[in-house]
């Protein structure tokens, strides 16, 4: 996504564009991330709310997901996507190539034997699974896998405590399926609240989610009907037997390939070395966006997005403009979901503010009363020299765009006095932020 971002920028700006992928066109989140997932999560969003209201009006014996057809729902929307992405790009006068792209100089590469020569170059080539040094870890089945099973296991074991292990977890329980979520640490989701994060393992496990904290995988065995692993929990060893394994321990930017040395282009563990406004700080003509670049913004597709645009206002202007990561919320779309937008409360806490730290316990209110929800919490960091949010934190149904409003907020400096005056549609989740603040 950040890619085409850059490459219809750059094509408007008059440019000649070429835009290269050896994947089909699209990006993560439409073919192999946020999307599709969302299309799974509404299906086991079904099953949740008719069990919530289960002895309040509805049964829900005998309603169940339907994998096979959940997924050609899903692909309804996937299949599309390169062809439509690719077209679009076309018809912008952007040359879509196909291939592996390789550096051969500082402003040469290679793909598939073909030479091309730039006068910039934005790596936007995004993340993969970071490799697991443990036997058996070939035998892992990888996110995008996942998403394109066509029949979901019985049972699942999910290596890693965060994004998607909960919501790949979350989606497979309501299917029916026994999952298991193994963290090396000593709590899962550790970018968001801690006190929201035992929320919601106490819910996951509510659920049949067997949440294991503190474990490592020391192997995976295939046995005639699955796998065999063995577990270390500190105290001891352990063996559990699953139909599948899935990575959910972590991404790294997907640089292998590029021979980025070649082209003098400086990368590390965290991406390609670049200053505040995108550009490499060894080699001038090369930029980078998304997972691909050491920003300090969080690895989401909107970000990736927008931090293309401003690198592609740079080379065309000849300009150093840097992004602006204040704002930027991000949610685990679990069920009921888990957002942030700002600073943790440590980390405000650390930096010495007077801070106003409102915590609500929101279960029993009208909004999750009306649906059954037992499990809603959200706390808000409240900076008391300014009367306005540095950091905002919601467990609940819908909260993923409640935490929007907050987001805006803090982006356009507004004080909660300001917020509260706000006159919201009601009865609506929005209508719930006056009494949060």
């Amino acid at each position: 996504m950040a890619g085409s971002a850059a490459a219809e920028k750059c094509a408007r700006a008059g440019w000649r564009v070429g835009i290269v992928d050896d994947l089909p066109y699209g990006g993560t989140c439409a073919l192999r991330g946020c999307d599709p997932k969302k299309i799974l999560r509404r299906g086991a969003e079904i099953v949740d709310a008719a069990q919530l209201f289960a002895g309040k009006g509805i049964d829900p014996a005998g309603l169940r997901i339907d994998w096979p057809a959940l997924s050609a729902h899903m692909h309804g929307f996937t299949d599309p996507v390169p062809a439509n992405v690719e077209t679009s790009l076309t018809h912008q006068g952007v040359d879509t190539l196909h291939g592996t792209a390789r550096f051969t100089g500082v402003d040469r590469l290679d793909i598939d034997g073909a030479g091309y020569r730039f006068r910039h170059a934005l790596i936007a080539t995004g993340a993969r699974p970071r490799p697991l040094d443990f036997p058996g870890a070939e035998h892992l089945l990888d996110s995008t896998g996942f998403l394109y099973l066509e029949q979901l296991p019985p049972r699942v074991l999910f290596v890693g405590g965060g994004f998607i292990s909960f919501e790949f977890a979350h989606i497979a329980a309501r299917a029916g399926t026994t999952a298991v979520i193994a963290d090396h640490g000593p709590r899962p989701l550790r970018h968001f609240d801690p006190d929201l994060v035992d929320l919601l393992v106490d819910r996951s496990r509510s659920i049949s989610i067997d949440v294991r904290p503190e474990t490592e995988i020391i192997e995976v065995q295939p046995t005639d009907d699955g796998f065999e692993v063995t577990l270390d929990t500190g105290g001891g060893r352990s063996t559990i037997s699953t139909d599948l394994v899935v990575h959910g321990a972590g991404r790294q930017p997907d640089l292998d390939r590029l021979d980025l040395d070649a082209a003098s282009t400086a990368h590390g563990p965290d991406g390609v070395q670049v200053a505040g406004h995108l550009q490499s700080t060894t080699n001038p003509r090369v930029y980078a966006a998304g997972d691909a670049a050491d920003t300090p913004g969080a690895r989401l597709t909107p970000v990736a997005v927008f931090e293309a645009k401003v690198a592609a206002s740079n080379m065309v202007k000849s300009t150093t403009t840097t992004p602006d990561y204040a704002g930027i919320a991000t949610a685990v779309f679990t069920i009921p979901e888990l957002a942030r937008v700002g600073l943790l409360e440590a980390d405000a806490l650390e930096s010495g503010m007077d801070l106003d730290v409102r915590y609500t316990d929101t279960s029993g209110w009208y909004s999750n009363y009306r649906i059954g929800e037992t499990t809603a919490a959200a706390k808000i960091l409240i900076d008391r020299s300014s009367d306005t949010i540095v950091g905002a934190h919601m467990l609940g149904p819908e909260y993923a765009e409640l935490i929007n409003i907050c987001a805006l907020a803090i982006r356009l400096g507004l004080t909660t006095r300001q917020l509260k005056s706000m006159t919201a549609a009601y009865p609506t989740m929005g209508s719930d932020l006056g009494s949060m603040l």
